[in-house]
């Protein structure tokens, strides 16, 4: 199992970064795909990046492609989500997550061992 602390959200103007975190702990993360997902209120969870256990491979919804790179340290157990040129409906609670199957998927049940979010809110 994998326990996972996110970190890095707040209130940011459109145009604006962030840098979310996730921080893990437990032997299985350097093995372990990874992914980010978000929340809004009143909607499901979504998809939003994954990147591979090597950090060789990624994938990224269409909504955030060319705006938002996920990236990992092993060293660190550490996975990262820059996120660029933010909108305001980019705001979400954003969870990462341990991928449980062996390659890149997007649906939240393959996921587990869940963050408890960080919210990230764009608005002027």
């Amino acid at each position: 199992q994998v326990q996972l602390v996110e970190s890095g959200g707040g209130l940011v103007q459109p145009g604006g970064s962030l840098r979310l975190s996730c921080a893990a702990s437990g032997r299985a993360f350097s093995s372990s795909n990874m992914g980010w997902f978000r929340q809004a209120p009143g909607k499901e969870r979504e998809f939003v990046a994954a990147i591979t256990w090597s950090g060789g491979n990624t994938y990224y919804a269409g909504s955030v492609k060319g705006r938002f790179t996920i990236s990992r340290d092993n060293a660190k157990n550490t996975v990262y989500l820059q996120m660029n040129s933010l909108k305001p409906e980019d705001t979400a609670v954003y969870y990462c997550a341990r991928d449980t199957r062996p390659y890149l998927t997007t649906m939240p049940r393959d996921y587990d061992s869940w963050g408890q979010g960080t919210q990230v809110t764009v608005s002027s």
